[in-house]
């Protein structure tokens, strides 16, 4: 294996200049999120690191994918008895971050958390393919299980039980709402002296103000 002190990367393809930068950070995003996606080298751009904070006083991270994204904040789905949802239900400000390495380009967002409406969780729902409808009855997110065929065996039993028949959404799962109050845009530099802008709400305005690297 290499030596990890070794691996370097030079941070050269772009600058973030206050000059370019839109007045409203929702507006600097989906800029962002548009290049990340002209991008052939990155295969998910809607993958999030999303960081929760548990009531054994722990953060965790784990990556899900971003569903939407409007003026109200951003939603993903899960399932509500999950690990990350007791997080949240315990405490819901949370961090989110994309990191897209192909344009040396980095967004962290904080934000507090609430449950979207039974309605778009279920329109959501039925928008997905049949395996995935089937997955979330499957799976008893992040409770201990003996074994994989244990989930395989409940899974066949779920194929045979709807089918043929429209599969409804489970009560325990649905979608979050995460309502951002910082969004901070990294762009790599050369020689670690990345540019970083950082914005904040203050009395429902934003403005941003550059941060040391």
């Amino acid at each position: 294996m290499k030596n990890i002190e070794d691996y370097r990367q030079s941070y050269e393809k772009d600058t973030l200049v206050e000059t370019a930068l839109r007045d409203q950070p929702l507006a600097q995003f989906e800029d962002w999120f548009k290049t990340a996606e002209a991008c052939e080298d990155i295969l998910e751009v809607n993958a999030m690191t999303l960081s929760t904070l548990g009531k054994d006083g722990f953060p965790k991270s784990r990556v899900v994918l971003l569903k939407e994204f409007s003026q109200e904040g951003f939603i993903f789905y899960t399932n509500y008895t999950s690990e990350k949802a007791e997080s949240i239900a315990y405490n819901p400000k949370v961090c989110m971050s994309f990191f897209w390495p192909p344009l040396e380009r980095q967004i962290i967002i904080k934000g507090t958390v609430e449950k979207v409406s039974e309605e778009k969780s279920q329109a959501y729902f039925n928008s997905r393919p049949r395996g995935s409808q089937l997955g979330a009855w499957a799976s008893h997110q992040s409770s201990m299980v003996a074994s994989r065929k244990v989930i395989e065996e409940r899974l066949q039993q779920l194929k045979t039980k709807f089918e043929d028949k429209p599969i409804p959404k489970p009560d325990f799962w649905g979608g979050f709402l995460i309502k951002p109050e910082t969004f901070e845009f990294w762009q790599g530099r050369p020689n670690r002296l990345h540019d970083r802008i950082l914005y904040t709400n203050t009395n429902n305005t934003w403005s941003h103000r550059r941060l040391e690297p």
